[in-house]
C-alpha cells in the first residue's frame, strides 16, 4: 500500500463543469468517498452530486480558512480547482497557496491541483499571450510542484492541466459559441490557422481518477491532457460529417470578434467577476481572451499524446469521435441531436456548460 494512498477526497470545484465528471469518476465504484465544497448546498448541481452516493456536501467558501480546515480534516486526498472566473488572478493566487499549506498541515496524503497552462511563460513572457485565468493557475501549479520537491514524502502532489472543453463549442455563453447563419452552424473566432487542444470533460474524470489510483507514479507529475490539437476548419468538417448538416469556421479579426453582439457588452468587464475592477492587476474580459486566442493561433501549447494514449487507451482522440458520442448521448437523454442542440431557440440555462455562465457571473466568492 502506497503511503500516499487515499480513500476520502476533499474537492473544491466539484459543482463546476470539470468537477462534476471528476466526482462521478471518483465514486463510480465506491473506492473513494468525496466531500464536495459548494457555496450553495441546495443547488441542482450539488444535489445531483449528492445523489451519486459516497458524496457529502460542505457548504461554504474556499476563501475561508476555517472552511478549508473543516473540508480537509477527516480526508486524506484533495482535488483543488479554484474558480478563477469567480476570483480573478490575485485572489486565486492567495487561496491556492493557503489551500496547499492547510492541506499539508491537516494531514492530506495526496494533493491534486486543477490547472491550466502557464501561457505567458510558455510563450517566452510575451504579453500578447497573457491569459489571466490560465497564468493565474499556471504560476501556482509550478509553486505546488516546487513545494513538493521538499514535501513529497509528507504529502504527495500532482498537477492536472486541462484546457478549453470541447463542450464549449456547442454551448451558449462561451468564447466559442456558434451561430446559425442561413442554416449553417458557424464558428466565428480569431484563430487563423491555429489549433485548440480541446479537452473532453468525460476524460477529465478518468485522468484525475488515474492520478489518485497511481500516487507513486503521479507524485510530482504535471499531467497535461487534451483530445487533439484541432483546427476549427477540421472541427466544422467533423460536425458536418456527424450531423449531415452544414457547418463552417470563419476566421475573424479581433475587432470584429469583440464587437459581436454576444461579447460587446462584457468585453470591458473584469474577467474574474468578483475581482476589483479598479485594481490595476485586474484583466478585462477582452484582454484576457485576446491572449487566449493568440495562444492557440500561434501554437504556444503542446501535449504528449503518446503519454495520454498509454494512460488512457480508450480516450477520445478526435472531434469527430466526440461529436458522435455526444450526438448519441444527447438523443438517449432526450436533449435531441447535436444539430437540434445548437439551435439558439433550444438553448436554456441548462445548456450552459460553464458554471460561471449558468450563474450569470454572479456567484459569491
Amino acid at each position: 500500500m502506497s503511503s500516499h494512498a487515499t480513500s476520502t477526497i476533499f474537492v473544491i470545484g466539484g459543482t463546476g463543469a470539470q468537477g462534476i465528471p471528476i466526482v462521478r469518476a471518483l465514486v463510480a465504484d465506491k473506492k473513494y468517498s468525496v466531500r464536495v465544497l459548494t457555496r450553495d448546498a441546495t443547488s441542482p448541481r450539488a444535489q445531483d452530486l449528492l445523489a451519486l452516493g459516497n458524496v457529502s456536501i460542505l457548504q461554504g467558501s474556499f476563501a475561508d480558512e476555517d472552511v478549508l480546515r473543516e473540508g480537509f480534516r477527516g480526508c486524506d486526498g484533495a482535488f483543488i480547482n479554484i474558480d478563477g472566473f469567480n476570483t480573478g488572478e490575485k485572489t486565486e493566487t492567495y487561496w491556492a497557496i493557503r489551500s496547499y499549506e492547510i492541506a499539508i498541515e491537516e494531514g492530506i496524503k495526496f494533493f491534486v491541483y486543477g490547472n491550466l497552462d502557464y501561457a505567458l511563460k510558455k510563450s517566452g513572457y510575451d504579453s500578447r499571450f497573457r491569459t489571466g485565468h490560465y497564468d493565474g493557475k499556471g504560476r501556482m501549479a509550478e509553486w505546488v510542484l516546487f513545494q513538493n520537491e521538499k514535501n513529497r514524502d509528507r504529502m504527495g502532489a500532482a498537477v492536472f492541466t486541462s484546457g478549453p472543453y470541447i463542450e464549449m463549442v456547442i454551448s451558449p455563453l462561451t468564447p466559442m459559441t456558434p451561430s446559425i447563419e442561413d442554416g449553417v452552424v458557424t464558428w466565428r473566432v480569431p484563430l487563423g490557422e491555429g489549433a485548440v487542444p480541446h479537452v473532453a470533460l468525460e476524460d477529465c474524470g478518468f485522468y484525475v481518477r488515474w492520478l489518485f489510483d497511481h500516487p507513486e507514479r503521479a507524485n510530482g507529475m504535471d499531467l497535461e491532457v487534451a483530445i487533439e490539437h484541432m483546427t476549427y476548419a477540421d472541427m466544422a468538417a467533423a460536425f458536418e460529417k456527424v450531423t449531415s448538416h452544414p457547418a463552417q469556421y470563419i476566421d475573424t479579426d479581433l475587432d470584429t470578434y469583440w464587437n459581436s453582439p454576444d461579447l460587446k457588452g462584457i468585453a470591458d468587464h473584469p474577467a474574474g467577476y468578483n475581482a476589483d475592477p479598479n485594481d490595476k492587476s485586474t484583466m478585462s474580459f477582452r484582454d484576457n481572451f485576446t491572449g487566449f486566442w493568440n495562444v492557440w493561433k500561434h501554437g504556444i501549447i503542446t501535449r504528449d499524446y503518446a503519454l495520454l494514449d498509454e494512460i488512457h487507451p480508450t480516450r477520445i482522440r478526435s472531434a469527430e469521435e466526440w461529436f458522435r458520442r455526444e450526438d448519441q448521448l444527447g438523443r438517449e437523454l432526450g436533449k435531441g441531436s447535436l444539430w437540434e442542440r445548437v439551435q439558439p431557440e433550444n438553448w436554456s440555462m441548462d445548456s450552459a456548460v460553464l458554471k460561471s455562465s449558468a450563474d450569470f457571473r454572479t456567484g459569491k466568492l
